[in-house]
């Protein structure tokens, strides 16, 4: 009987070196070993002497080798991944390390959806930099599906929106925060607001600024119009951009759904107008969202539990 030439899983962590998953991670985004070799400042006999040891020591083929590109095999997409993983983590760790040792408070990327989220993200980074006001904070704002993929990728510690697809119940832990009422909203101007009775079939003769497909607003919008038995509208500019949706509103008769927490002070002070018509439902909670059995940063944690507290006030 014939014994697997492959390492056992000891020996593997023992000779696995940092090469081989920089090596992993440039071909799983060039497919192309001479250009992984370049970016390594290596030569291409060395990058495919460092692959084949790689191979050797895992005892199966990462890649197939194709005229054009190198081509991961089933294994090699799952070493891809976890190169990847690792050397994200090893990136983040000497970011923190080197931030801490020089007396800061570490780092925290926070991804939110657009609007919607603005106002408990807002009070929550007021609360936490009050704790730690050396701590460097990154906010990136984008629809869910986005932020779900950064969050996935390592790219974001934590986010504030909905988990869009079914397999993030495996991945992330998911805390409930707020529900969301949505209404229609128009500028100052517009001649509905002067309309004493508006029905959803008045809404359709408008052009309207909407959220991207694959958005729980958008979801919304398309359902209220459908219970309806209308089509939704022709003339449509698509953006997640709530600055953008402002400055349209205010200079065109353009109309949009949005949050009603999103939306109340631009009303309130006369930039913006409600259209009283019924919408459809209130839209899911949105969470805040984490990475499952992964160890996170006291600032993280506290960060967390500051989005719960603001939450419940709420």
């Amino acid at each position: 009987m014939s014994q697997d030439p492959s390492l056992s899983i000891t020996q593997v962590l023992t000779k696995l070196r940092f090469r081989h998953l920089q090596l992993l991670e440039l071909l799983g985004r060039t497919r192309n070993l001479r250009i992984a070799a370049e970016q390594m400042h290596i030569t291409q006999p060395a990058a495919t002497k460092i692959l084949s040891d790689l191979e050797a020591m895992l005892g199966a083929p990462l890649f197939e080798r194709l005229p054009r590109e190198m081509r991961p095999t089933d294994l090699g997409t799952l070493s891809l991944r976890y190169a990847s993983t690792t050397l994200s983590n090893l990136g983040k760790f000497s970011s923190e390390f080197a931030t801490l040792k020089d007396g800061g408070y570490g780092h925290l990327t926070v991804g939110f959806i657009p609007a919607s989220a603005a106002q408990l993200v807002t009070a929550a980074i007021k609360e936490i930099q009050r704790r730690r006001p050396r701590l460097i904070i990154k906010l990136v704002e984008q629809s869910s599906d986005q932020l779900a993929t950064w969050l996935e990728a390592r790219q974001l510690d934590v986010m504030i929106g909905r988990p869009t697809e079914p397999r993030h119940e495996a991945l992330f832990d998911v805390i409930d925060l707020l529900a969301e009422p949505a209404l229609a909203v128009v500028g100052k101007h517009h001649p509905l607001l002067k309309q004493r009775r508006i029905e959803i079939a008045d809404l359709g003769e408008w052009p309207w600024i909407l959220y991207p497909q694959g958005t729980a607003m958008r979801q919304l919008f398309e359902e209220t119009f459908a219970a309806a038995g209308m089509v939704a509208p022709m003339g449509i500019v698509e953006t997640p951009s709530i600055f953008t949706t402002l400055e349209l509103l205010q200079a065109t008769d353009m109309m949009s759904l949005q949050p009603r927490a999103a939306m109340d002070k631009y009303v309130t002070h006369g930039l913006l107008g409600y259209l009283d018509v019924p919408i459809r439902r209130t839209l899911s909670n949105y969470s805040v969202i984490t990475r499952k059995d992964e160890a996170a940063s006291q600032a993280m944690n506290e960060f967390v539990a500051i989005l719960q507290a603001i939450a419940a006030q709420y």
